[in-house]
């Protein structure tokens, strides 16, 4: 009989499982994919570590977090500066100085604000949608050029039709900064996430392609209590409802080439590309290096966002009223399901970073355990 039978070999099921098994308890972890994980599962191409599931990059200002993860691997010090492309043209995000040379040609920071400031002022009173809160903050040219696009290809609409609250500020920086997350600690665990993991479950016992939604009298028999990190709405086999998610879908291609874009993320902002981005994933680990002859070959991910259908990963909570409130009902039923706890980012319909799926983990096994 064990303590606990963790469902979902992801970041949180793997911290939780790590702080209960060194706190004594039997533990089981179970897993419907072939792999351990979870979402940040990487895989080894070429001797390239692919984020299978999307570019995850680590970056947290919580230093209890950090040392706690630097327990298990060592870090690298990506630091995410993406690009985004508009039909042939190349601009720097987050959106800074040179950005706003780029599209305006001006020099200095006071020139850039006065810009943004006279651009904002088309929009008088409360936004009324995505795009009329978008322009309020960064002006039209940056909204058409770098957000328009991308934002209705993730979303699958127009800007007009989603809600102001999607986006409640752009970061704009009157400064010569291309570090997007502009986080204290950030980087890359060198060997890759799945190491990460491996790391801790170590000496857990874990089986794979067992799927506990399909057979869960059985499982929930062998413990006196579930973390359950799954959806929570198929859980309770959808019986008010389903929850929305946006999905994601990835092509990915070996290139006989040694450096494709030259950048591990390039977003497509314009509407007619029908990917999103192109991730390159040696340059999450090799830096400089990336190009050289030892890794005369590259690895890319396009990828396309979609409307989430049972039987795609769910990827984002669309978080929104309606979905906020159907969640509260699923709730509901959760607070009264006796040995189950739900948790991360399908357990509870929220978005998470992985430093606050760690957290949110090591809080769980604080009051648990």
């Amino acid at each position: 009989m064990y303590d606990y039978l963790i469902v979902g070999s992801g970041l949180f099921g793997a911290t939780f499982a790590r702080q209960a098994v060194d706190a004594g308890k039997a533990v089981l972890v179970i897993d419907r994919r072939p792999n351990i994980a979870g979402n940040v599962y990487t895989e080894d191409i070429e001797g390239i570590h692919v984020h299978k599931y999307g570019a995850h990059i680590f970056h947290t200002n919580d230093k209890v977090v950090w040392d706690y993860v630097t327990r298990f691997a060592d870090f690298n010090r990506f630091t995410n500066a993406p690009v985004a492309n508009y039909k042939g043209e190349l601009y720097s995000l987050p959106f800074n100085m040179y950005t706003f040379n780029k599209i305006w040609g001006v020099v200095t920071p006071e020139e850039a604000r006065a810009k943004i400031d006279e651009q904002r002022r088309e929009i008088t009173g409360e936004p009324k949608n995505l795009e009329e809160q978008a322009i309020s903050l960064v002006g039209r040219d940056i909204f058409e050029k770098l957000v328009k696009g991308y934002t209705e290809k993730q979303w699958g609409r127009d800007c007009r039709d989603l809600p102001a609250f999607i986006i409640k500020r752009l970061p704009v920086r009157l400064t010569f900064d291309n570090n997007y997350f502009n986080a204290l600690y950030q980087g890359i665990p060198i060997g890759g996430y799945t190491k990460l993991v491996e790391r801790l479950l170590s000496g857990i016992e874990v089986r794979l392609n067992c799927d506990y939604l399909s057979d869960r009298a059985a499982l929930d028999a062998l413990a006196d209590k579930v973390v359950y990190t799954g959806p929570i709405d198929a859980y309770f086999d959808y019986r008010l409802g389903t929850l929305e998610y946006r999905s994601v879908r990835f092509e990915t291609e070996l290139l006989d080439m040694p450096n494709f874009q030259g950048n591990a993320a390039v977003n497509y902002t314009d509407r007619e590309t029908p990917y999103t981005r192109i991730i390159e994933h040696k340059w999450f680990e090799f830096g400089k290096d990336a190009d050289s002859n030892d890794l005369p070959k590259t690895v890319i991910s396009r990828e396309y966002s979609s409307e989430w259908k049972k039987g795609d990963e769910p990827y984002y909570p669309v978080n929104d009223e309606k979905n906020g409130a159907l969640y509260a009902e699923y709730k509901k039923l959760a607070d009264a399901e006796a040995k189950v706890i739900f948790g991360g980012r399908l357990g509870e319909y929220r978005y998470y970073d992985m430093d606050q799926t760690i957290a949110a983990a090591l809080s769980l096994a604080k009051r648990e355990l």
